[in-house]
């Protein structure tokens, strides 16, 4: 005799038969990963062009950093929203005004400061910590391998030390002798450190996920 079986079978209480669909995090995590990880290596991209002119040119076009900027914003506001536009316009902000002091004091050249600025345009807010971090540390190692390249580590961090005594004095004013215009002083193509950080961000960002 044939038995009747309920609407539902199996029962919803049996998990054996449950299709396999992803958790919601897991779900999440798939559709996030993309998206968050777009963002540094575009700025790797921008960041890698601007060192190529730096270095060939000494100097960084607007023809790179303006449009790598404009966007950075449209990326983020493609993939975020209004709220990824807030997120890479407040990042570029934060990013040019940290390397504007620098431009202040004389420590840098203007297209440094925009080449940050697009970078941080194009990483947004939650990467500008670690971005300016980075930065910070690849362009100190590569200072100091450059002063060890010429033999003049010991003279490099002298004037290290006057430079501060003298801005503490000074303020921002750039100092009469150790600033960037300077001929004789060692320069950095900074864009190579800007590209440094932003490959070290995406180096992390690909081991963390």
């Amino acid at each position: 005799m044939a038995v009747a079986r309920p609407l539902h079978w199996p029962p919803p209480g049996n998990s054996a038969h449950k299709p396999n669909l992803p958790e919601p995090n897991e779900t999440l995590a798939m559709t996030m990963f993309p998206t968050q990880f777009v963002y540094p290596v575009a700025s790797l991209v921008c960041a890698t062009l601007g060192a190529a002119y730096d270095v060939r040119s000494r100097r960084i076009p607007n023809s790179v950093t303006f449009p790598a900027m404009l966007c950075g914003l449209l990326l983020h506001f493609a993939l975020g929203g209004w709220r990824g536009l807030g997120s890479a316009f407040s990042a570029g902000l934060i990013c040019g005004l940290t390397f504007f002091i620098f431009w202040l004091v004389g420590g840098m050249g203007a297209g440094d400061v925009k080449l940050i600025a697009a970078a941080g345009c194009l990483t947004g807010l939650p990467g500008t910590a670690s971005l300016l971090l980075l930065t910070s540390l690849a362009g100190a190692a590569m200072a100091i391998g450059l002063a060890l390249w010429k033999r003049r580590l010991k003279d490099t961090l002298c004037n290290v030390g006057s430079l501060l005594m003298y801005h503490r004095v000074a303020g921002l004013e750039p100092h009469p002798v150790l600033n960037i215009h300077n001929p004789h002083t060692i320069r950095l193509p900074y864009a190579l450190a800007i590209s440094a950080g932003c490959a070290l961000a995406v180096y992390l960002q690909a081991v963390g996920r």
